[in-house]
């Protein structure tokens, strides 16, 4: 895919779209064009039908991503108004990260912190190795923590593991971090991107678009507030399932003893 910016980098593969952060030197720090080259990587993902799961990881394999890139903060996030500015820039990355129909896996290698960690929240599944760290700074630098990257954080680990890693900014490692819920597994720096994260890639491409996309949209929908949940939206992704082509050929292929050939449809 061709970006405005070196820094990212996207291609598709397989079923699998791949995003990559690319500022290896700064551990792969997300400068404002990356945030801006995000959100277009992920709305070409989300309508091109080719893709069937996408894969975040950073370059360089010592960092997925460690945070903002501070260095853009006097000039370009220095006040409540420039905040303001570089937050539409960064809320349309986020949007996608939220709206994409598409299951997300975020790869991590070393340090996943502060954004990197508020991105790497919005996958369905995050894959790390034992040398992985994880932290939200936000405490040592002074600003205001978003409100919809907390909830994200809370969804995920919990109320009490939250208010720990925003009040204390600490670092923590892989171990203490699946234990939290924050990660879904541990996997040997050797043996992640081919043995571990491509395979289960592969293994969300075999399947049932229409399925997991249901699947996605009901567990978005049970961690709204009772009041705000639509059950009839779910309910129409789930008929859809039923009375997709789909569902027939899984029916076909588990009569046939053969691997499905699912399009979606």
């Amino acid at each position: 895919m061709e970006l405005k910016t070196k820094k990212m980098l996207a291609h598709v593969e397989d079923g699998i779209g791949w995003v990559t952060f690319n500022q290896p030197e700064k551990r792969n720090a997300i400068s404002l064009e990356m945030w801006a080259a995000l959100g277009e990587i992920l709305e070409v993902f989300h309508h091109d039908k080719n893709v069937r799961v996408v894969v975040m990881r950073g370059a360089g394999g010592r960092a997925f991503v460690s945070g903002a890139d501070i260095s853009e903060f006097d000039e370009k996030r220095g006040s409540a108004a420039q905040r303001e500015s570089y937050g539409v820039v960064a809320a349309n990355a986020n949007r996608w990260l939220a709206r994409i129909d598409k299951p997300m896996i975020a790869m991590i290698e070393g340090f996943c912190i502060g954004g990197g960690l508020a991105t790497a929240l919005n996958a369905d599944v995050r894959f790390a190795t034992p040398a992985s760290t994880f932290g939200i700074p936000a405490a040592r630098l002074g600003l205001g923590y978003e409100l919809s990257g907390l909830k994200a954080l809370v969804d995920v680990v919990g109320p009490a593991n939250a208010r720990d890693i925003m009040i204390s900014a600490r670092y923590f490692g892989a171990e203490e971090a699946l234990q939290m819920g924050l990660i879904n597994f541990i996997v040997e720096p050797a043996e992640l991107l081919k043995d571990a994260v491509h395979a289960y890639a592969l293994k969300v491409v075999g399947n049932a678009p229409l399925t997991v996309q249901a699947a996605r949209s009901a567990i978005r929908e049970v961690l709204k507030p009772e009041s705000s949940q639509d059950p009839a939206r779910i309910q129409v992704l789930i008929d859809g399932c039923f009375d997709s082509e789909d569902y027939k050929e899984g029916r076909q292929a588990f009569k046939a003893k053969r691997p499905p050939n699912f399009k979606g449809i």
